[in-house]
């Protein structure tokens, strides 16, 4: 569902549950966030999030893996540490047992690896498949990290390039080569625990917010942060990291409808010295699948995170840099 679709079904139901009938539920419909956050007791939430969508690659253990990483990657973002998941899946009624086995294991492994069990499930009869996850995991409900929150002179750490979606849409068409689509899915297979852990060594409140990029792209989330911190953000563009093959599929004009409703909702909040490319817009609002975390950092912060990550080889880059100015715009 459209960016746009999505805010008029779910604007009615924010109303419907008020926090202050329900003072433990700290993030839900009415501060939508990257999941749902319960306080339990002064030191435990619980973090909850559901995620899953049809294959984005054709591999069926690849699929199940990335389809995992993706939902995973909401706890992430929201400080949190995976705890279980239950696996959400639709199939065919005819699709081969042995692949329906591999997309399971695909997702099981990756949720092992994250240090969580999956418990359970549900599955469905569907002429196309889905699969992805329930999960949930735990936060002291002091350290809960949201979209919202970013400050004036903030710096913007993102932690995967972006492009997975044109690069697999590129692979659906026969013109993406082996190298770009497997790049591709070692990116969206990645889990974003290591980045995760890295962002909580920092001292309490030097992350002011954080976000994972999925199927808003870059543009999109980072709007949706601008907009919950009440701030405007600058891409420094030439430093966004992008997926080998990414920019030469956007420059050759290759379009999907995802990142055309992106860019049709949030298009219109970026601005340019100039005006901006179309092949620059189709990059930053190419839906992602299980992309990197962002990260709005207090700057006297930055440097020592950046060399952590680089001594630990997790991928981060500084990419922008939070402004005083109209929530949401997005400048570049």
């Amino acid at each position: 569902m459209g960016p746009e679709a999505l805010a008029q079904v779910l604007r009615p139901l924010a109303g419907m549950f008020h926090k202050d009938a329900w003072p433990d539920l700290l993030r839900g419909l009415g501060e939508p966030d990257d999941a749902a956050v319960w306080k339990l007791d002064a030191e435990r939430a619980l973090v909850l999030t559901a995620d899953f969508f049809p294959p984005v690659v054709d591999d069926p253990y690849a699929y199940g893996a990335i389809a995992a990483a993706n939902a995973l990657s909401d706890l992430y973002a929201m400080g949190a540490v995976p705890l279980f998941a239950l696996n959400l899946a639709s199939f065919p009624a005819d699709l081969d047992p042995a692949i329906i086995g591999e997309i399971l294991r695909g997702g099981a492994d990756k949720v092992r690896e994250a240090g969580a069990v999956v418990a359970g499930g549900h599955t469905t009869t569907d002429p196309e498949p889905k699969f992805g996850l329930a999960a949930a995991g735990l936060v002291h409900p002091d350290r809960v990290l949201t979209k919202g929150g970013a400050r004036a002179g903030d710096v913007l750490v993102l932690t995967k390039p972006i492009g997975a979606g044109l690069i697999t849409t590129a692979a659906m068409r026969d013109l993406a080569s082996p190298a770009e689509l497997a790049t591709a899915i070692a990116s969206m297979s990645r889990l974003n625990n290591e980045a995760a852990r890295l962002l909580r060594t920092l001292p309490a409140g030097a992350v002011h917010a954080l976000t994972d990029i999925t199927g808003f792209g870059l543009g999109g989330h980072t709007y949706e942060m601008a907009v919950g911190s009440g701030l405007a953000v600058r891409f420094d563009w030439p430093a966004v990291p992008l997926l080998p093959g990414a920019e030469r599929f956007a420059r050759e004009g290759l379009s999907f409808g995802g990142a055309r409703r992106n860019v049709g909702y949030y298009g219109a909040h970026l601005r340019g010295a100039t005006e901006v490319p179309e092949w620059v817009q189709a990059l930053l609002f190419d839906p992602q699948t299980s992309g990197g975390l962002l990260a709005a950092v207090a700057p006297e912060h930055v440097p020592a995170l950046l060399e952590l990550f680089d001594r630990e080889a997790v991928p981060a880059w500084r990419l922008g840099v939070a402004e005083t100015g109209p929530a949401g715009e997005l400048r570049l």
